[in-house]
């Protein structure tokens, strides 16, 4: 891709997208900036109509198909997230028809927010259990419909659609020292990376993956793009197998220095964090530009930071799991397997070991034969780390035989 004057494309682009919506907010966060020392700043891409920057990207390249082709009137995506909701939104206010194809998995709550997005004028598919499936179904719709195939981030117009995030934050805030984006497929961080090359050259980028799924680490160790054996989808609107070609060669030139991964776990104690301190929702995706901060005190102290925060499509079902993880990443809930006498009493003696502020969330009784000792699963929420140090003292000087499995994932996974 030629880049030159892509500044000036990208400012077009947002021109266009004032037809649509307001600029988002972009605003210091006091918050943040007393607890890191520096200026931080938010734009917060989870405040769009769709909560989410997908409909930039989108909404651009629909706009340019239509300009060069206006007989064009049929759009085809496949997506389980935020790049099919934005498509359904511009579908329905261009007043094109949409195809949207989705994975069978796909929570109902997504499927139910892109036909309200889109309304009549989308069909959503529901094709394959995995997405590869979802994608060959909905390139060879589109192929055979005759339709315009909208990548959620291999595409040059969805780039520059993507890049007007950084076309707003530069005439909101002035020229930070730092910007801070989530990287999944590119097409943000290229946009934003690229844009800034050419108005704010001086602007260092950090550009931050979630750890389960670092297909830009990879293609930078690989010298392009690779597709990753496993990925943990937890964080799914940045988790990608694979980064899109055409932005990794915007973004090939990237210091390692500036990647950073960050944990799943840590990642919810973020979401919690902003939640209850900041009443700012955000889905895994849009918080780990602020759960980085974390991993970059020194390197930010002082500096003017922008932060994206990229979306807030957040299912309020998944809270006990986020709440769960950010106990465990932060050392205040511990699952462990505790083999227990089979005498009167030999209860009563474990729960005098809790301390004032240990809370069992969890108890169940594994003897599956008569033994004269029985397994149990115990699960326990506490206030401080530092209390399951005494409570393992205790029991130890009992001498109870005791396995933490807190973080086997397989064990964890098959009983909790």
């Amino acid at each position: 891709m030629d880049n030159a004057g892509f500044a000036q494309r990208a400012e077009a682009a947002e021109t266009r997208i004032r037809e649509l919506f307001e600029t988002t907010p972009c605003a210091r966060n006091d918050h943040l900036s007393h607890r890191f020392g520096a200026d931080i700043w938010l734009k917060r891409e989870d405040l769009t109509p769709v909560r989410s920057y997908k409909l930039r990207g989108a909404w651009n390249a629909m706009n340019k198909v239509r300009a060069q082709d206006p007989d064009q009137n049929l759009f085809v995506c496949a997506s389980a997230g935020n790049h099919a909701q934005g498509v359904a939104y511009a579908c329905r206010q261009l007043g094109v028809r949409g195809v949207i194809f989705m994975p069978v998995t796909t929570p109902q709550q997504k499927i139910q927010k892109t036909r309200i997005f889109g309304g009549d004028w989308i069909d959503i598919q529901l094709v394959g259990d995995y997405f590869d499936d979802t994608l060959a179904a909905a390139q060879a719709h589109c192929a055979q419909a005759g339709g315009h195939f909208l990548a959620p981030f291999d595409d040059v117009d969805v780039i520059e659609g993507q890049a007007t995030v950084a076309v707003e934050a530069l005439r909101q805030m002035g020229a930070p020292d730092i910007v801070i984006v989530p990287i999944g497929g590119g097409g943000l961080s290229a946009g934003m990376v690229s844009y800034f090359r050419e108005r704010s050259p001086d602007a260092e980028f950090i550009l931050v993956e979630p750890r389960g799924g670092r297909s830009f680490w990879a293609a930078l160790a690989n010298g392009g793009p690779v597709t990753l054996e496993q990925v943990d989808s937890f964080v799914d609107g940045a988790a990608v197998a694979r980064i899109g070609a055409l932005p990794f060669s915007m973004l090939s030139d990237t210091p390692r220095d500036n990647v950073f991964a960050v944990s799943e776990d840590r990642v919810c104690a973020t979401i919690l964090e902003l939640l209850n301190v900041e009443g700012i929702v955000l889905e895994p995706a849009g918080a780990l530009s602020v759960d980085v901060l974390e991993d970059l005190r020194d390197r930010i102290a002082g500096k003017r930071v922008l932060c994206v925060t990229t979306g807030g499509n957040f299912d309020f079902e998944r809270l006990p799991e986020v709440k769960e993880r950010a106990q465990k990443y932060q050392g205040l809930k511990k699952y462990f397997i505790l083999r227990m006498p089979q005498r009167p009493g030999a209860l009563r003696e474990f729960l005098e070991m809790l301390g004032p502020n240990d809370d069992i969330a969890r108890f169940e009784y594994l003897k599956k034969s008569a033994r004269n000792f029985g397994s149990v699963l115990i699960g326990i929420e506490t206030e401080a780390p530092e209390n399951f140090k005494v409570l393992f003292g205790k029991m130890d000087v009992a001498g109870l035989t005791y396995r933490d499995i807190t973080e086997d994932k397989a064990l964890s996974e098959f009983l909790i």
